[in-house]
C-alpha cells in the first residue's frame, strides 16, 4: 500500500513537471518579439561563414542541440566550449561567423569572458537570456529574450522549463531556415542517411506510408 502511494505521489510530481514545461513552451509567443525572432532567422539565412553556439551547463546541452539542428538543414553550426574558448578555442571564431550565446542570467563569468574577443573578432553576437539589463543582453548585436514564469522544481532553480523553451524557439527559427533557404528534402537525404529517418529519405515509399500514419 505504501508502495502505492508512493507511486501516485510521484506520477503528480511528473505531471507537475510536464505542465510547467508545456506552459512555458505555450507562453512563448508571448514572450518573443516577432522581429527579433525574423532578424535571427535572417541572420542565420545570410551567415557566410559558420555558426558557433556557446553555453555553460543545461545552456552546454541546448548549445549542442542547436548547432546539431542548423548542422542538419545545412547551417554550418558548431558547438564552442567557453571553457576551452578561453585556451585558444577562440580561434574557430571569425569574421563571417555568428554566435549563439545561451545564458539564462546573462551574467555566465565563461560567456561574459568571451565577449570582448568576439567583439574585437567582429562575429555577429545572438545572446540568448532573459535578463535584458545583463552584461550578455548589452554586448550583443541581437537579443532574443526567452524566459519562464518558474522552473517545475520546488527550488524553482533546476533549468528545465527554460532550457527547453530555449531550444523551442530554436526549433522554431530551424524550421523557419527550411522554408527562408529553399532547403530540399533531397538536400537532407544527401546530409542524413542513417537510421530511420535515412530509410524514409532514401525510399520514398516508406516515406510516404509513414506520412499515412
Amino acid at each position: 500500500m505504501k508502495n502505492h502511494r508512493s507511486s501516485q505521489r510521484l506520477w503528480r510530481i511528473a505531471q507537475r513537471v510536464w505542465t510547467a514545461e508545456a506552459a512555458a513552451v505555450r507562453a512563448l509567443p508571448r514572450i518573443v518579439e516577432p522581429a527579433v525572432f525574423g532578424r535571427c532567422v535572417n541572420v542565420l539565412a545570410r551567415c557566410r561563414g559558420k555558426v558557433l553556439t556557446a553555453g555553460v551547463g543545461t545552456s552546454a546541452a541546448a548549445a549542442k542541440k542547436i548547432a546539431h539542428s542548423l548542422c542538419c538543414i545545412e547551417r554550418p553550426a558548431l558547438f564552442l566550449s567557453p571553457g576551452d574558448a578561453v585556451h585558444g578555442g577562440l580561434g574557430a571564431v571569425q569574421r563571417e561567423d555568428v554566435v549563439i550565446a545561451i545564458s539564462k542570467g546573462g551574467q555566465t563569468r565563461e560567456i561574459v569572458n568571451l565577449l570582448p574577443v568576439l567583439k574585437a573578432k567582429q562575429a555577429f553576437l545572438i545572446g540568448v537570456t532573459e535578463k535584458e539589463d545583463s552584461v550578455l543582453a548589452r554586448h550583443s548585436d541581437l537579443l532574443l529574450r526567452v524566459k519562464v514564469e518558474r522552473e517545475p522544481d520546488a527550488f524553482n532553480m533546476l533549468a528545465t522549463a527554460s532550457t527547453m523553451a530555449v531550444i523551442a524557439v530554436f526549433d522554431a527559427v530551424c524550421v523557419a531556415l527550411i522554408e527562408v533557404t529553399g532547403y530540399t528534402k533531397s538536400q537532407f537525404a544527401r546530409i542524413h542517411p542513417g537510421g530511420a529517418v535515412g530509410d524514409r529519405l532514401l525510399d520514398p515509399a516508406k516515406d510516404k506510408a509513414y506520412n499515412r500514419k
